[in-house]
Order: C-alpha cells, then sequence, then structure tokens
C-alpha cells in the first residue's frame, strides 16, 4: 500500500502466520550470542514458571514484524523507528504467530515523494494471547511517485 492508501484508525488482520520452529528460536538465538538458559537449558526449564524453552524475544519481534510487511511496507522508503516494545507473554517451539496492526498516525514528512505512517504492531499466538506489541514509524512512497 502507497502512503494514501492507509487511514488513521484502520486496523488490519495480516494474512500469514508462522509456527516457529526449533530451528527458528535456536539458530538466530546463538548467531546473537544470547547464551540465556532459558532460550537453550531444557532441563533447567523442567520445574520453572514456563517449563519449555523460551523463544528469544528478538526473534518473536521479528517474525510479527515480518508478517506485517508485506501490507505496511511493501512501499517503504525507510524505516524510521521503532518503540514502545513489549514482549507480553512467553513464546516457546511449536507457538503460531499472526499478527495485526494499526494505523495511528499519518504526517507529510520532509520529502514530497513518501509520508510517514506510524503503526502500532501486535503479535498473538494460536490461542490469540497477545505476545508482543510496538509502535513503528515508516517513510512510505506516495503513489504519484510511483508513476
Amino acid at each position: 500500500m502507497y502512503y494514501e492508501e492507509f487511514t488513521v484508525g484502520d486496523v488490519y488482520r495480516h494474512a500469514r502466520g508462522k509456527t516457529v520452529t526449533e530451528m527458528d528460536g535456536v539458530l538466530i538465538t546463538n548467531m546473537v550470542m544470547n547464551t540465556a538458559q532459558a532460550h537453550f537449558n531444557a532441563d533447567a526449564r523442567r520445574d520453572s514458571a514456563f517449563p519449555h524453552i523460551l523463544v528469544f524475544g528478538g526473534v518473536t519481534i521479528s517474525m510479527v514484524l515480518g508478517l506485517t510487511t508485506q501490507d505496511t511496507g511493501e512501499h517503504a522508503v525507510a524505516e524510521l523507528g521503532l518503540d514502545k516494545i513489549r514482549l507480553k507473554a512467553p513464546v516457546t517451539h511449536g507457538d503460531t504467530l499472526y499478527a495485526y496492526t494499526q494505523v495511528l498516525s499519518k504526517d507529510d514528512g520532509d520529502r514530497a515523494d513518501a509520508g510517514v505512517v506510524r503503526f502500532k504492531h501486535w503479535g498473538v499466538n494460536q490461542d490469540e494471547t497477545v505476545v508482543f506489541e510496538g509502535e513503528r514509524r515508516i517513510l512510505i512512497q506516495r503513489a504519484e511517485a510511483a508513476r
């Protein structure tokens, strides 16, 4: 969607979902050297409040944002910010994530060919439990500039 096509207040349930595999949870966590026991030590998790391996929050955030991008970032010129990040519930291997977006605001920005859209994104698991919330600002191309 182009800048003009977004309407403040609109809410989208994005079409795709993604099941978190062990590879998703472990590969990236290893690559960024996050060695927290919650992500790797099933034995240590056994008697804890969450007895399963927990997926690194960065993986959860990336997956949810990835699920939103087809609808919110196809004509992105630049990512401007990501804040108000909240990881609201644990994610474990085998959970399936879905994403939602609300358009919070639109501003002209400092370029004639694009405008700034601020979104609230959130992700839920297969039980509709919110696992992630965050706000994102994107500079998005105007339709006329694409012609």
